[in-house]
């Protein structure tokens, strides 16, 4: 299995969108990460749950501060035909919760700890009822 075949689809905001408006859509599509975008669609950065509950820790309105103010500008990424086995490396070895998927450095997917799990035991159940029969 790759990448690609596990990712979820995900909207990428550009940097200078407003963060309640991202915190609206991260809510409503249960994302925990989003990455961040410029013109040309290339990764720029990445924004989280964390970063947004940090700002209006500190005081932050969200309807003033933009994204490009908030988000990671280090991203780790993986390639849409990378293997399962690359991207668990990955997610296990630097404690990441969610990564952007590219191909051809386009963000097209984001995969999450919940997606690769929901393959293995996927997978696991159907090798299982495929040796009973």
């Amino acid at each position: 299995m790759i990448a690609k075949q596990v990712m979820g689809k995900v909207k990428a905001p550009k940097k200078d969108a407003k963060c309640r408006d991202v915190a609206r859509y991260m809510i409503s599509e249960d994302y925990g990460h989003m990455p961040v975008v410029d013109d040309s669609e290339k990764i720029i950065g990445i924004i989280s749950e964390f970063d947004l509950l940090k700002a209006v820790r500190m005081g932050k309105d969200l309807d003033a501060v933009t994204v490009g103010e908030l988000m990671s500008p280090k991203v780790i990424t993986v390639n849409h035909d990378d293997s399962m086995e690359a991207v668990m490396d990955i997610m296990t070895k630097h404690y990441i919760v969610s990564l952007p998927v590219i191909k051809y450095d386009k963000v097209i997917g984001l995969i999450n700890r919940r997606n690769v799990l929901h393959s293995i035991v996927d997978h696991e159940y159907i090798e299982y009822f495929m040796t009973i029969r």
